[in-house]
């Protein structure tokens, strides 16, 4: 199944010169959605995470079969005041501007193997975001896992992995 035939792209979103690549006619097919998840989670058993952390919102949907099937608990970042527990910060950078997530400051335990799920690898900024929380309470990013990688345009996996030794996949490429 070629999963890109279910990408919707659209031009000029959320400014002049992007291209947004639309997963919701992804997660619309069910037998898509379903490949895309299973893909996913057979990339990162061998990484054997503890924990699946995911920034919001699309990710979630990726990232809680995956934490299911592998066995793993699931923590979820947020944008600002969404969390209702104590939270740590991070600021950003997007490829279109800046942002901040949060995680509960008790969601992970020191030492534990965490994978970074997202729906898109683009500049890299809100997976390395994501790895700069879990550090902060002590664990440890395994790996970072992405349906789908700008690759050619944004250079995000280069990012990754010269701020980490973690695994970096996707599932396809643009």
């Amino acid at each position: 199944m070629d999963l890109k035939n279910y990408i919707t792209s659209i031009p000029d979103f959320p400014k002049p010169g992007i291209i947004f690549r639309d997963l919701t006619t992804l997660i619309q097919a069910p037998e898509a959605f379903a490949e895309a998840c299973r893909l996913m989670t057979e990339a990162a058993r061998e990484l054997k995470p503890d924990v699946i952390v995911a920034p919001e919102a699309r990710a979630f949907l990726f990232a809680a079969p995956m934490a299911i099937n592998l066995h793993a608990s699931l923590v979820m970042i947020r944008k600002p005041n969404k969390l209702p527990r104590k939270v740590i910060t991070q600021d950003y950078t997007l490829e279109y501007g800046t942002n901040t997530i949060c995680m509960h400051e008790d969601s992970i335990q020191p030492g534990k193997r965490v994978l970074v799920v997202d729906d898109l690898l683009a500049t890299g900024g809100t997976a390395d975001a994501c790895r700069k929380l879990v550090e902060k309470v002590g664990a440890k990013v395994v790996g970072y896992g992405f349906v789908m990688e700008l690759s050619t345009e944004c250079k995000g996996r280069e990012f990754l992995e010269s701020q980490s030794d973690a695994k970096v996949f996707s599932i396809f490429e643009y």
